[in-house]
């Protein structure tokens, strides 16, 4: 878990520049709010997932899309990987405590925008 972006300090005058090129945060907002990333982060707010188990929570989304935002997100310090040597090897996710902290307002967002659709037939 070491070397994910919430480990750098955050001094007041950098961190306000996010319409900048070269602003790290742009990345990490990058991948939160890419198009599957929102769906890992969520996912992982219930509980700690295999990545199988993350592949059917998220309906539409292939190996390799699921292990590009997995691989982008544990980059960012959102979420770790745990491996266990067995065979074949079984990997679990979870959210860092700075992955919950970014995924709390997604879900409340997500809740927020489900309360208002109408529910469908079904």
């Amino acid at each position: 878990m070491a070397g994910g972006a919430q480990f750098t300090p955050a001094d007041t005058e950098s961190r306000y520049e996010v319409f900048h090129t070269d602003c790290a945060a742009r990345d990490v907002v990058g991948h939160v709010t890419s198009r599957w990333g929102i769906w890992v982060l969520i996912s992982l707010q219930r509980n700690d997932l295999r990545f199988y188990e993350l592949r059917e929570s998220i309906q539409g989304i292939s190996e390799k899309m699921l292990a590009q935002s997995l691989r982008a997100l544990v980059q960012d310090g959102l979420i770790w990987r745990q491996v266990e040597p067995t065979t074949p090897p079984q990997v679990t996710y979870g959210l860092t405590e700075f992955g919950r902290d970014v995924s709390e307002p997604l879900v409340e967002l997500f809740d927020r925008i489900t309360r208002r659709l109408a529910p469908t037939a079904g």
